[in-house]
């Protein structure tokens, strides 16, 4: 099983930037400059090994990306986004899985906030901020008197998941590359923490596939982007640019819903193709547990949940709170498999591109620094 314990972690950049701002309490590890604006860019989907797979479709980026961070368990947006919206790893921040059960409330779909077995809205059954109650980073510079800014998709403007994660920052909508590049820069020109957000690389490569013709055009634009940014940043302003996963290409698939064995003493299902939450019947955790190791082999690691967190997938520590929403059976994909279920995600099943587990491929993301 892979270890990444010398690579710091994907939670750790807000903080360092708010130290550099002079935030009191706020030292994420990192070695920052001082600075008087900071922003972190972060780019979906863009792992460490793709980026240097393809160096000559981002040469801006390649050049400043000098070192990886980790981004955690599971390797996806909705535990990437709130590890930028926390500081802290998934154990803590609560956003386990693209899907995880919440205690009393069922499967909730984190990107959408809709039960993931019915798709009825759960923002009434799960208010965004109980879920995940912990202070907001953007509520931490707010607090220490430096603005606080999303530039993002004006689509994601008043979604759950930004309710979750981004509390206390003010939301600049934006429509394109242009005007992200554009807003990016109008926040850094004073003093401020700005978080910009650009989604469309993990689409191509969840799409196409990651190394793809369309995903590698994609990449050129994002490097533009990058360009563009730090060609007008003021002096005194820090870019940090990031992703919240890498991807890989899932070439073997095995439908849960025609394997028998493995469906045996489940009475859910969480996470998604590479990383699943198998949620058990009462006193069948064990037997679950040996079916799914004798059944994925080699394709899968598989531990119960207390074995998971003693390993520390989720991070050093993993709140009371959090605990429940964790499988009791966690099954992490090797190599280019991918745990399916053709008939309940019919979409996430057909994609090409893949992601949430704890390969090197998607854990680690670049770590790229410029300075005005």
């Amino acid at each position: 099983m892979p270890q990444y314990a010398d690579v710091p972690h994907l939670g750790q950049v807000v903080p360092a930037l708010l130290g550099a701002l002079g935030v009191p309490g706020e030292d994420g590890g990192l070695a920052l400059p001082e600075a008087r604006s900071a922003c972190v860019l972060l780019i979906d989907g863009l792992g460490w090994e793709l980026l240097a797979q393809h160096a000559a479709d981002a040469p801006v980026l390649t050049e400043l990306a000098s070192s990886p961070l980790r981004v955690g368990f599971p390797s996806t947006t909705a535990a990437g986004v709130a590890a930028i919206g926390t500081g802290l790893a998934s154990g803590e921040h609560g956003m386990v899985g693209y899907t995880f059960e919440v205690p009393g409330a069922g499967v909730l779909n984190a990107l959408r906030w809709r039960s993931h077995d019915d798709g009825s809205d759960l923002r009434g059954a799960l208010p965004p901020r109980e879920v995940q109650p912990l202070p907001t980073t953007f509520e931490r510079a707010a607090a220490a008197g430096i603005e606080a800014t999303v530039v993002s998709s004006a689509h994601f403007a008043n979604t759950a998941l930004t309710q979750a994660t981004q509390s206390g920052a003010r939301y600049a909508g934006v429509h394109a590359l242009g005007d992200l590049a554009a807003r990016t820069l109008d926040v850094l020109s004073s003093r401020a923490f700005c978080y910009a957000y650009h989604s469309e690389l993990d689409l191509l490569g969840h799409l196409y596939g990651p190394g793809s013709t369309a995903w590698r055009m994609q990449l050129r634009h994002v490097d533009r982007l990058v360009e563009s940014i730090v060609d007008g940043l003021p002096s005194g302003a820090v870019l940090a640019v990031v992703a919240d996963h890498g991807m890989v290409t899932v070439e073997e698939k095995l439908n849960l819903e025609d394997t028998p064995e493995l469906l045996e003493g489940v009475r859910a299902f969480g996470g998604e193709v590479r990383a699943r939450h198998v949620y058990t019947e009462p006193g069948a955790t064990a037997e679950v547990t040996a079916a799914w190791r004798e059944v994925l082999g080699s394709r899968a690691w598989v531990l119960p949940r207390e074995e998971a967190i003693a390993a520390g997938w989720f991070g050093m520590a993993v709140s009371d709170r959090v605990r429940p929403r964790i499988g009791d059976v966690v099954a992490a994909a090797t190599g280019t498999f991918g745990m399916v279920r053709e008939l309940a995600e019919a979409v996430e099943s057909n994609l090409v591109g893949q992601h949430g587990s704890l390969t090197s491929a998607e854990q680690l993301v670049p770590l790229a620094i410029a300075r005005g």
